[in-house]
């Protein structure tokens, strides 16, 4: 397994990018200014990670995504493993603004992260038809953080 940063032609990703946010539009408000890294086994893409820098030592995750068939198998949680490690010392926290849907927030909750904050109708203010994500119908942005290090100071 290998992690490779992508820094040109991030749209031949496109499709798997689109799995973690379904609308183009708001891949493209992050896409070129984020860092992409991408998950091969075996030679084969298995996933994606973009992370932005949001100023005051704050990471962001914007998007993350697994190609189905290879959901549930520790993929996503390498990524975040990944990410966590290298960026650890030049940030304070990761943080990641997902749907409130049960599955996902348990992910993260058990990739260490822990609520911080919600923006009310993020998804029914932003995108240009209904978010559905495991049948729930996703209304509010919930952002969750992770500290990567302690602030000195």
């Amino acid at each position: 397994m290998e992690i490779k940063k992508i820094s040109k032609n991030k749209k031949q990703f496109l499709s798997l990018l689109l799995l973690a946010d379904e609308q183009e539009n708001m891949i493209d408000l992050y896409l070129e200014r984020g860092i992409m890294h991408v998950l091969l086994d075996n030679g084969e893409v298995k996933g994606e990670c973009i992370v932005t820098d949001e100023g005051n030592g704050i990471l962001e995750i914007k998007n993350l995504a697994i190609t189905p068939n290879c959901q549930r198998q520790g993929y996503g949680k390498k990524m975040i493993e990944f990410i966590a490690e290298k960026y650890k010392h030049r940030y304070a926290i990761l943080q990641v603004g997902t749907g409130d849907s049960p599955f996902t927030i348990n992910f993260y909750k058990k990739c260490g992260f822990v609520f911080s904050h919600r923006i009310k109708n993020f998804f029914t203010d932003n995108y240009n038809h209904p978010i559905y994500d495991g049948g729930v119908h996703l209304v509010d942005m919930i952002y969750l953080r992770k500290k990567l290090q302690e602030v000195q100071g």
